[in-house]
């Protein structure tokens, strides 16, 4: 077996190689004066099980084309299999057509690596699940929720927990986690927009009053969802807000957006490498989601069952 990083995300590559207790495959990955992306395998990895980890997130375009040119260059050097290790898959979000003349870029982009030569997919929490079919290769989803309901029985156990999705979409997902908070009462946050113009009207579904509130969603982008939804859970009595996202996106002045909520913390994987403005975050904090990856590609490479670790 043989794990190969390309830029996105070398830190969790790291990790995930030493949880495996195996080194980096050495490989060159450079851009041209043009910004042309160049890479160059630099160990023998003819019959081998080779694992690519790139997360396709900021820059989005660059990460995805070098993670085409790797699987490119291992399928060139004759690799036996090729598995591409997304811990966050990028344009997840355009999983449909949400308008006339609009395209389905999950599937383009499914398409794209198939073609480039991946032989399986490995990925964390989709954004949709029918994602998975729009791969033509066997694909695993994980889900961070284990992960998550560790460290919230970890640090808050002794509260009066309700799990709140942020929408009626995650209904399912905070479901699941709700579960694994040994049955925790459940919440919905109904947005909607009366009129165009006009500022979302939240509706809580559920009674958070004197509840410790658990927000959870697969990604934060802008964090205004999220921000609105713990303003609403607020307003409506409840005693704390925390939210726990498994990819932290956090464009543009999303971190600063989160300070100056009333979430009292925002819990991200590292699924995506930290942006700078993190490290200074009072209230945002990164969960490893190393060990999850690690038994998972283990697993893969010893053709054993993925989905007992869910059980």
């Amino acid at each position: 077996m043989k794990l190969l990083s390309g830029n996105s995300n070398l830190t969790l590559a790291k990790e995930i190689a030493g949880y495996l207790d195996i080194p980096l495959t050495k490989a060159s990955v450079r851009r041209f004066a043009d910004e042309e992306i160049f890479v160059e395998i630099q160990e023998n990895v003819r019959g081998e099980d080779v694992f690519v980890v790139q997360s396709t997130a900021f820059p989005v375009n660059d990460n995805l084309m070098e993670l085409l040119i790797i699987i490119d260059a291992l399928k060139r050097a004759s690799a036996r299999r090729i598995t591409a290790v997304l811990p966050y898959f990028g344009y997840a979000r355009q999983d449909r057509k949400p308008g006339p003349r609009t395209p389905i870029s999950a599937k383009l982009v499914a398409n794209l690596v198939t073609v480039a030569g991946a032989d399986r997919v490995l990925s964390v929490d989709l954004h949709a699940g029918q994602i998975q079919g729009f791969f033509d290769i066997p694909t695993d989803n994980l889900y961070a929720a284990p992960v998550m309901s560790a460290d919230i029985l970890a640090r808050f156990s002794g509260r009066n927990l309700m799990v709140v999705s942020p929408d009626v979409g995650g209904v399912v997902r905070a479901r699941a986690l709700s579960k694994r908070l040994n049955n925790a009462p459940l919440a919905i946050v109904d947005k909607r927009r009366e009129k165009p113009g006009e500022s979302e009207v939240m509706n809580i579904i559920g009674d958070p009053a004197g509840r410790f509130c658990i927000l959870v969603d697969d990604i934060v982008d802008s964090a205004g969802t999220l921000c609105n939804a713990a303003a609403a859970l607020r307003e409506a009595g409840a005693e704390d807000v925390v939210a726990y996202v498994s990819h932290g996106v956090l464009s543009g002045g999303a971190v600063a957006r989160v300070e100056g909520s009333q979430l009292s913390e925002l819990v991200v994987t590292d699924s995506i490498a930290a942006p700078p403005a993190v490290a200074e975050a009072k209230k945002v904090r990164q969960l490893p989601i190393a060990p999850l990856l690690a038994e998972a590609i283990k697993r893969i490479a010893d053709e054993s069952s993925v989905s007992s670790l869910f059980d």
